[in-house]
């Protein structure tokens, strides 16, 4: 039986580089004692590292544990508290915080170890493809393709993420491979050639000011956007749309909706992104949603029933599933 450790865990990417060093660590540990948290704060030089202290902390007996990173970060260690019924953290020191953003945990790390102290525990959804889960989408095609070369471009070049990414993108657009795939959904088969696949673990929004962002995390479903057969230009022409409100008229454009489906091709396995990590998955891909998996610490919010006033997930209580199909 493995001794009691700490009632927190703090794991914190400390392969991320600059802001994730010995210093940071011990501010933030300053910033977790001042919020009256008892806290172990871990740093971490890989994802497998991550999930083995996560692992730990509960089988510990740790009445909460919390991730300090990026998205890549905060899936690691959520991977392993889903159905734990232990309460997530969320410490949001990536670049682009989608998970925290959209449950309304505040960017500033002041706050956000506040949140710890002070947060409403509430369930939320997961997605999940053959096993691997991921909080905020999953994709295929162009997208893997990038962030595989991106990756490579900063191993072998040394060149800056957000430099690396746009020689990525400019090379991804001269391949322009098309993925040719069968989805089946509530029964029906689907077929459709695409450059790209983008599945969402609940609703997207897609147009105007607000593209990328998601309202509910909570409404057990999943979204799944395909754009059919688009030029170079096409996929330009929906950006712009999106931003003008009108990518829901565009024809070619499938947005559907489904507690799960199956995506499968000739191909006997595939790049699939999972919150920005790629990995390699046998085909078929099978992809679901795990309503209310994730107990997360959220600031508190009113419950509104006419949905004027965002509500990041459900409180708990038994989680009632509504099917939402094509």
């Amino acid at each position: 039986m493995n001794a009691p450790g700490k009632p927190l865990t703090v794991i914190v990417n400390g392969g991320a580089g600059h802001g994730h060093d010995d210093q940071a660590a011990d501010d933030l540990r300053t910033k977790l004692k001042d919020a009256g948290l008892d806290a172990e704060l871990v740093l971490a030089k890989d994802g497998e590292q991550m999930i083995a202290t996560a692992r730990r902390a509960l089988a510990q007996g740790a009445q909460m544990v919390a991730a300090g990173g990026g998205d890549g970060t905060i899936n690691a260690v959520a991977s392993v508290m889903v159905d734990s019924g232990v309460p997530f953290g969320v410490l949001p020191l990536g670049t682009l915080n989608h998970f925290a953003k959209d449950l309304g945990i505040p960017l500033d790390l002041i706050d956000a170890v506040k949140n710890l102290a002070t947060g409403t525990p509430r369930r939320v959804d997961v997605g999940e493809v053959n096993g691997r889960i991921f909080l905020n989408n999953s994709s295929l095609g162009l997208y893997p393709d990038i962030v595989r070369d991106r990756e490579k471009q900063q191993r072998r070049l040394g060149r800056g993420k957000w430099p690396a990414a746009v020689w990525a993108t400019l090379a991804a657009l001269r391949r322009y491979p098309f993925l040719s795939m069968r989805l089946t959904v509530d029964g029906e088969t689907l077929a459709r050639r695409t450059p790209f696949v983008f599945i969402g673990n609940n609703r997207y929004t897609m147009q105007g000011l607000a593209i990328g962002e998601r309202d509910r995390l909570d409404d057990g479903l999943l979204s799944l956007y395909v754009a059919q057969h688009p030029t170079r230009l096409g996929l330009l022409r929906f950006a712009v749309d999106a931003l003008l409100g009108k990518l829901g008229s565009e024809r070619d454009f499938d947005v559907l909706e489904s507690n799960g489906f199956e995506i499968d091709t000739h191909h006997k396995r595939l790049h699939v992104a999972t919150d920005g990590e790629v990995t390699q998955m046998d085909t078929p891909l099978r992809y679901r949603v795990r309503p209310g998996a994730l107990t997360v610490l959220v600031p508190g919010a009113t419950i509104d029933t006419t949905h004027t006033t965002k509500t990041p997930g459900k409180e708990l209580e038994p989680h009632a599933h509504t099917r939402t199909s094509l």
